[in-house]
């Protein structure tokens, strides 16, 4: 399972090292929304890699997806990954491959080790593993160092400071600290994501949004067009330690 992380990175490396690259598949599902640098080390990473770059499309953008079923995803439920990237994905596996002599790899790493028990389940009757649980053990910013080692540039996201390369810093599952450092880092996007939030506001007719404010002991709604007055107003007084997570292929 293949993307613009430095962690699918890592797992590839791995699993080429130990088994060879002849019957390997770097499977990339695109939801046309990437970063551009991202699309820059994709093709990269993966002649690195070596084996075959599989790079799946269904058209449609998580916003294409999120009006088609009525809904505008957040922590809870991201319709976007189980459409453009799990479902996607499943597909081809099951076209193409069998689960008598085929493993799945994934690229969470050792810190994320609870989230395993989920990808092995999910992907039966396939067997999954993710090598970058076992040891030796590497964070970001040694596979970060040594993609550089091998003569690639990383996705220059990383060095913005967000944790992972995907949807050029915006997320569904994102918290609060994220779309701080989004805004802070890359306001054009942050606008975006705002006018598409508004829209599909708008569309639904409810009062809906990827945020959730938890202040006074109560749970309601947070779109992003209020969270940019806060930060406009009182930047510290919002959290940039809540990020959230992106799961696309870690979640049921």
């Amino acid at each position: 399972m293949f993307s613009g992380g430095i962690g699918s990175w890592g797992a590839a490396k791995r699993v080429a090292q130990l088994y060879g690259t002849d019957d390997l598949y770097l499977v990339f599902a695109d939801v046309l929304g990437e970063d551009e640098d991202c699309y820059r080390f994709i093709p990269e990473a993966a002649a690195n890699v070596g084996g075959e770059l599989v790079w799946l499309k269904d058209g449609r953008t998580i916003w294409d997806v999120f009006r088609k079923h009525r809904m505008l995803g957040n922590t809870r439920i991201a319709k976007c990954s189980h459409v453009l990237k799990q479902d996607q994905c499943r597909k081809w596996i099951k076209a193409n491959t069998d689960p008598l002599d085929t493993a799945i790899y994934v690229g969470i790493d050792w810190s994320e080790s609870h989230r395993l028990p989920a990808i092995e389940r999910n992907y039966q009757p396939w067997t999954a593993f993710a090598p970058l649980t076992e040891p030796p053990y590497l964070d970001k910013a040694d596979m970060i160092a040594w993609c550089e080692r091998e003569g690639i540039k990383p996705p220059r996201m990383y060095a913005e400071g967000f944790p992972h390369a995907n949807c050029r810093g915006g997320c569904v599952k994102a918290g609060m600290g994220q779309f701080k450092l989004l805004y802070e880092r890359r306001p054009e996007v942050f606008a975006e994501w705002e006018r598409e939030e508004q829209g599909l506001r708008d569309f639904l007719g409810r009062d809906v949004a990827i945020l959730r404010d938890r202040r006074g002991g109560t749970v309601t709604p947070l779109p992003l067009s209020v969270l940019r007055k806060r930060l406009e107003a009182a930047p510290e007084t919002v959290d940039a330690d809540e990020i959230g997570g992106c799961g696309c292929f870690t979640d049921d």
